[in-house]
């Protein structure tokens, strides 16, 4: 009966060693108020100079999206009055962005794909950090005019799953391209969501509602589908013009609701006008060619990972996801004789199934050079899958170990001598000869049995697939 419209609006840090329009630091953790300057700080007098380098990873941005780059852009003025902006106002870009008209591919389970259209990237300045310990609050202006880009897309997405594919793919491009570490914890992708609701068919854009301040994508999947309920309920109640107003809303972890922040401010509200203290960004052909040139994009890379490595849709989508992972993974096909069904279930499966905690894939005491001689191992026949998950359960706990090592000091080397598995396949079939007649007479199943009796007896050193075949040519 209802469609959802959403649109999405992303805050990404990026990651320069000075902020945005001085020379102070972006490093976290520092003395509070220590990385501060008369810029930052607004001071009488103090004039804002333009980072270089936040152009430079703006226009990588809008090539990975294949957006409008704009050779010259202007900044200005939004002014608002909170106590972790000491300017009273924000510089950022309203009327000509740097970045417009892009577009961004969604990928479905089903192989299907979607494309949603980015409306714009601008550059614009952070404000600071405030504290609220008990009755008091406090201000550290550190992140004050860190350089941020503000990603806005078109309202194309029609459901939380939709705005949770745009938002994943993004957060990964930004990572594969390293503009920033994108980390929603630290508040370095910071995302704001915008829902509607209206009739299906209806082309008409209803009253929005933006949720701010969600620092997961699991929150913001609940947040969407929270308020798409509370809208959908008042629509039919027939309060919705009352109660659906366009505000601010805050997302409630524990209650599982949205609740009022603020009133939705307009364009008129800010007050913008072009800033007086900047000239215009002006891209030259030289920056422009310079600037445009990135590395390979996930879709990239799923592409050549099918060419290359002749691995599955689902696998190739997976491991590219993440860059650390597509590195990870190429690092492991590096090995001779890898097999890539191999090494992308002992990665995705294995290694990540173990890593706990503050471990990842970037910290693990197993790297991708040694899972990748360990996914070797089986190829090769050395040893089993099965016996591969004990050896990497050791090398997890025992970081200076080597893989061979591991394998001896555990009896898992499989046995290949087709001869000793013949001995034992006879003895076997000699002491049950009962089931052998069984299994003549139609009862198929019983091949596990003689499979798991083998094994049993080999202390599951022998090779499965030489096993079966074994037992097939004697059973005949």
């Amino acid at each position: 009966m209802f469609e959802v419209v959403i649109g999405l609006e992303v805050h990404v840090q990026l990651n320069t060693k000075s902020k945005l329009f001085c020379s102070c630091a972006t490093s976290f953790n520092h003395k509070q108020n220590s990385n501060t300057c008369p810029t930052c700080l607004a001071l009488p007098g103090a004039l804002p100079v333009l980072n270089k380098e936040v152009v430079h990873k703006s226009i990588m941005l809008g090539t990975a999206l294949e957006a409008t780059i704009n050779r010259v852009s202007y900044f200005d003025r939004k002014s608002y009055f909170y106590p972790d902006s000491p300017s009273a106002y924000q510089i950022t870009q309203l009327y000509t962005p740097i970045v417009e008209h892009g577009k961004l591919q969604i990928d479905f389970e089903d192989g299907s794909n979607k494309i949603i259209r980015v409306n714009r990237a601008h550059i614009e300045a952070d404000a600071g950090k405030n504290i609220h310990e008990g009755d008091i609050s406090k201000v550290d202006l550190n992140r004050a005019g860190t350089p941020l880009l503000e990603i806005v897309s078109e309202p194309d997405m029609r459901s939380a799953e939709e705005a949770i594919l745009y938002l994943k793919k993004l957060h990964s491009i930004i990572r594969y391209i390293d503009i920033g570490d994108a980390n929603m914890q630290e508040g370095s992708f910071r995302v704001d969501v915008n829902v509607s609701i209206r009739p299906k068919g209806d082309e008409n854009l209803y009253t929005r509602v933006e949720i701010k301040n969600i620092n997961s994508f699991k929150f913001i999947q609940k947040a969407i589908e929270v308020e798409v309920s509370r809208q959908v309920e008042a629509w039919e109640d027939g309060t919705y013009d009352e109660e659906i107003v366009q505000e601010t809303r805050l997302f409630d972890q524990v209650k599982q609701e949205t609740r009022s922040m603020r009133g939705k401010e307009e364009a008129a509200d800010y007050r913008y006008f072009p800033e007086p203290d900047l000239l215009k960004c002006v891209v030259t052909d030289e920056m422009m060619e310079q600037y445009s040139q990135i590395p390979e994009l996930p879709d990239e890379k799923k592409d050549r990972f099918l060419n290359e490595y002749g691995m599955s849709e689902y696998n190739a989508m997976v491991i590219t996801s993440s860059v650390e992972m597509a590195n990870f993974f190429e690092t492991m096909m590096n090995e001779e004789g890898v097999t890539a069904k191999t090494a992308a279930s002992l990665l995705m499966v294995e290694l990540l199934g173990r890593l706990k905690g503050e471990m990842t894939i970037n910290n693990s005491p197993v790297d991708a050079d040694k899972l990748g001689f360990l996914a070797k191992r089986i190829d090769d026949k050395t040893i089993s899958g099965k016996a591969a998950k004990e050896v990497l359960d050791y090398l997890m706990e025992n970081e200076d170990a080597d893989v061979d090592a591991a394998i001896e000091k555990l009896g898992l080397k499989q046995m290949t001598d087709t001869g000793a598995i013949e001995t034992m396949c006879d003895e076997i079939i000699s002491a049950n000869q009962d089931k052998v007649e069984q299994y003549k007479a139609g009862k198929e199943k019983l091949f596990g049995f003689f499979v798991g009796q083998v094994m049993k007896a080999s202390k599951g050193s022998a090779n499965p697939q030489a096993v079966n075949e074994i037992l097939k040519a004697k059973l005949g």
